[in-house]
């Protein structure tokens, strides 16, 4: 009886671990494919789309999968599943107010600070967000790290700081050659910093509270997507009136939409519930690096697809990323030790 828990908890264990591998390698290629198809969206000749409107197909379309997902689940007993959670548990529900609002005041911010920092300055200390997801993960899911496993962030933080870096200079030299602007909107770098630093601090924080939401209750991952979808397209859609309210009007919602703008908006709609799942499974520091990961390979998929050039920089910042995964991933000297004792107990027991 015993001996069928333990094999009952090993093997529901060993199934956690693979999908938690499972959702970092699809995120990883999930992201990239996103940047690289948001970006061919951004450069095709045609009608440009409003991207507050994507935003908000992209909110419905996860919150309409959510609710379809727990329609399979529950059937008939749906209304009733859906009523107790978001309007008599409304304070549970409300929990998901935090993370959306954080969201959307981190994208407000990062628009103050590109308006306000160069490139360069804008992409190297938005990479901080790696260090304050880790912070936060300490704090508030007493998330112990050795020092081996901080080297690997800061050294994952200079990787991907040089890599966006590099990227950012080619397009850079691009605009350069391609127009001549006499005069620049006048900056100030103290804004612009502070407002970058307030956004890393938003993120890591709504990053690691969410996860501490979503480990900390027995409340299925689709239902708490479904609490989050539904402050995410309230707040999408005051950022879209504020924002570009007046060219809806005028052009329509739908204004520029292609079969690859939809294709956008499907990506990005998945890559939010498989973020959740990712949360659910690993934790935010993970899929920190599975997204570093991403930036590196949809800069090299941008070589055959945009005319990327790699640089001496570029290889540098890919080397240190690729280093960052292999010394975070390698395990204590505890767990070392206690595999083979272990091993040797259950050879003893059989024998």
């Amino acid at each position: 009886m015993v001996e069928g828990k333990k094999n009952g908890s090993t093997s529901s264990s060993s199934r956690a671990s693979s999908l938690k591998y499972i959702s970092l390698c699809v995120l990883v290629v999930q992201n990239a494919a996103m940047v690289l198809s948001s970006r061919w969206s951004r450069t095709v000749p045609g009608d440009m789309y409003m991207s507050t409107t994507a935003v908000v197909c992209a909110e419905v379309t996860k919150l309409l999968t959510c609710l379809v997902i727990l329609g399979v689940e529950h059937r008939a007993g749906l209304i009733p599943f859906l009523w107790h959670h978001l309007v008599v548990q409304y304070v549970d529900c409300l929990k998901l107010a935090v993370p959306a609002l954080l969201y959307t005041a981190q994208n407000n911010l990062l628009f103050v600070a590109i308006g306000n920092l160069d490139a360069a300055t804008f992409q190297v200390t938005y990479q901080l967000k790696i260090l304050t997801t880790a912070l936060f993960s300490v704090i508030l899911l007493r998330k112990s790290l050795r020092s081996l496993q901080w080297f690997a962030l800061v050294l994952l933080f200079c990787g991907v700081s040089i890599v966006q870096v590099q990227q950012q200079q080619q397009k850079s030299n691009q605009s350069d050659n391609n127009s001549n602007q006499s005069s620049s909107p006048a900056q100030n770098q103290l804004v612009g910093l502070g407002a970058v630093l307030v956004g890393c601090l938003s993120s890591g924080f709504a990053g690691v509270y969410f996860e501490k939401i979503l480990k900390g209750t027995q409340a299925s991952v689709w239902l708490r997507n479904v609490q989050l979808g539904l402050f995410g397209t309230v707040l999408g859609l005051f950022g879209m009136a504020m924002k570009d309210g007046s060219a809806v009007v005028d052009k329509g919602f739908f204004f520029g939409y292609s079969l690859l703008v939809w294709s956008v908006i499907a990506q990005q709609a998945f890559g939010g519930l498989l973020v959740a799942i990712v949360v659910k499974y690993a934790d935010n520091i993970l899929k920190g690096f599975a997204t570093s990961l991403a930036i590196v390979l949809s800069c090299v998929a941008s070589i055959f697809l945009f005319d990327f050039h790699l640089s001496f920089k570029f290889g540098v910042g890919t080397a240190l990323v690729i280093l960052a995964v292999y010394l975070y991933s390698l395990p204590s000297r505890e767990e070392t030790a206690v595999l083979p004792s272990s091993n040797q107990k259950s050879s003893e027991a059989s024998g």
